[in-house]
């Protein structure tokens, strides 16, 4: 109890949040020769003057690790058909060192790699941190970004890869 007041418990909070539609993207940095990535839905635009966004994520990742190191981290927003990006990067696959392995990247700024064949590309300074249970939001301005022509993005809600009907 926080105040007086009751929390939910983790499972009703978990099974609530499976209802909410969100898009899939890649959250990555590098620091001194490593690099790492991750599938992260927990990231919104919170600013376009200054252009800033945020993401959120578990203090026990790498990649959070990198972030907090370098002080920078990429997004790439996945489209459809790219579940199997969202898997990888998810750990899913079994290949939890070298997930950008065979992968086609660039880099914009900051030297996070990005993923060629995304939707959008989002690269970032971080300018603040806020602990949030187990988990870290990071709150950063937005150096560069850029969209591409593809078509729609990966989306997924309820355990479920879904697709935005045209």
């Amino acid at each position: 109890m926080v105040n007086n007041y009751p929390l939910a418990d983790p499972e009703s909070l978990r099974s609530a949040m499976r209802k909410w539609v969100a898009g899939v993207t890649v959250v990555s940095s590098a620091f001194e020769g490593e690099e790492h990535g991750m599938t992260v839905s927990s990231f919104t635009s919170i600013s376009a003057q200054p252009p800033m966004i945020l993401v959120s994520l578990e203090s026990s990742t790498r990649t959070h690790a990198l972030i907090f190191l370098s002080g920078f981290f990429g997004v790439t927003i996945l489209e459809q058909g790219q579940e199997w990006l969202s898997e990888r990067f998810a750990g899913r696959t079994g290949l939890e060192s070298g997930r950008f392995s065979g992968l086609n990247t660039f880099t914009m700024i900051s030297g996070s790699p990005l993923l060629e064949g995304g939707l959008a590309y989002f690269d970032c300074r971080v300018v603040n941190t806020v602990r949030a249970g187990g988990s870290t939001v990071f709150l950063a301005e937005v150096m560069a970004a850029r969209a591409s022509e593809n078509s729609a993005a990966l989306v997924y809600a309820n355990r479920t890869y879904r697709r935005l009907a045209q």
